[in-house]
């Protein structure tokens, strides 16, 4: 039996992913609170920042827009193709297991990257979003 904290974040989590799949940032940070807790699963010192600048620690709306902007940045629009593979809910939490397929803009290298996303809902918003990725086939399709 679905309970209505499940739904709810359900219900935001999928509005989440339309808004990312509609490409505008500024919509998808409408979902994120101020002061979300926003990690990804890179190590802090690897992998060539400066390739991947939208990897790294977020907190604010605004954090969440600008990682939406650099993700696509350093993408081609036209050779995306992310799958949600399963969509798990209880209560608060979210959890997305799938596939990112991207090429990178600068290097022209197609990748894969199996990936599960953990994201909390709260009054609507989402406060927890943990990226769990294969980074090192991010870093071999950005590497020089």
């Amino acid at each position: 039996m679905t309970t209505a904290p499940d739904t709810d974040t359900r219900t935001v989590v999928e509005e989440l992913l339309r808004r990312i799949a509609a490409g505008d940032p500024e919509r998808v940070a409408e979902l994120y609170a101020d002061g979300a807790d926003w990690k990804l699963s890179w190590p802090e010192d690897e992998h060539g920042r400066a390739a991947t600048p939208w990897i790294r620690a977020r907190s604010t709306r605004a954090d969440a827009a600008a990682h939406y902007r650099d993700l696509g940045s350093h993408h081609r629009p036209d050779e995306v193709d992310t799958r949600v593979e399963r969509l798990l809910v209880d209560g608060a939490d979210a959890v997305l297991l799938g596939e990112i397929r991207q090429t990178a803009a600068a290097t022209g290298r197609a990748y894969r990257a199996r990936y599960a996303l953990h994201l909390t809902v709260r009054d609507g918003l989402v406060v927890r979003h943990h990226v769990y990725e294969d980074s090192f086939a991010v870093a071999r399709a950005f590497a020089p």
